[in-house]
């Protein structure tokens, strides 16, 4: 079994000075999971053209990972969320860094209008409220980079069986000024449990989920 977890993180966007999914996969950057994986964290750009394209040449650089996690952040958000759809179209309400801002268009045509997650997402999620986390499943991972990334992972494992992989939303710090988040500190104790329980299980934990609207 490989024994790597590889953990991305995306640098900085939209005027802010940090990105918490970088913070928290450089933190956990070298350590060593229950099962004896080691994880390997790596930044990407937040670009639709070239953040992929890194992510897929880490992974085949080798050795091969048993587990690929990207995390992202979440602005608005105040739970960590472990993401189950990744919907092929984009919508940038922005620009990203390069100054690319593609609108309504599909990320790869022909390609299906979505993948489903294949990891025990309600199992990360509960993994994570044990360490006492706000965590929850989510249904949209948005029209940005983050999606982009997320769409094009899930592509790539329909064709590479042997591999599994996921997209995880983070929130703020608690400590930003002026707003509401997650420390540092249990985010990352609960992105480890994540990491853990995805690779812990094969099957997905029978718990009621979803949501109402």
């Amino acid at each position: 079994m490989p024994d790597t977890v590889l953990l991305t993180g995306f640098e900085p966007f939209g005027g802010d000075a940090i990105n918490p999914s970088w913070e928290v996969a450089r933190q956990l950057d070298g350590s060593v999971l229950a099962g004896g994986q080691r994880v390997r964290a790596l930044q990407l750009p937040c670009v639709f053209s070239t953040a992929w394209p890194m992510l897929r040449q880490a992974i085949e650089a080798g050795p091969a990972p048993s587990l690929v996690i990207a995390l992202g952040l979440a602005a608005s958000r105040t739970e960590l969320c472990v993401e189950r759809v990744a919907l092929n179209w984009v919508d940038a309400r922005i620009p990203d860094n390069a100054g690319e801002q593609p609108m309504d268009q599909p990320i790869l045509p022909g390609a299906p209008l979505a993948w489903r997650s294949r990891l025990p997402v309600k199992a990360m999620v509960q993994a994570m409220q044990a360490v006492g986390a706000p965590a929850a499943v989510s249904y949209t991972a948005g029209t940005f980079v983050c999606n982009q990334l997320l769409f094009l992972l899930s592509d790539y494992l329909e064709q590479h069986p042997g591999l599994r992989g996921g997209f995880m939303h983070v929130p703020p710090f608690a400590d930003e000024a002026g707003v509401r988040g997650v420390p540092i500190g249990l985010q990352t104790r609960a992105v480890r449990a994540a990491l853990e329980a995805a690779l812990a299980r094969q099957h997905d934990a029978a718990l009621v989920g979803g949501t109402l609207d």
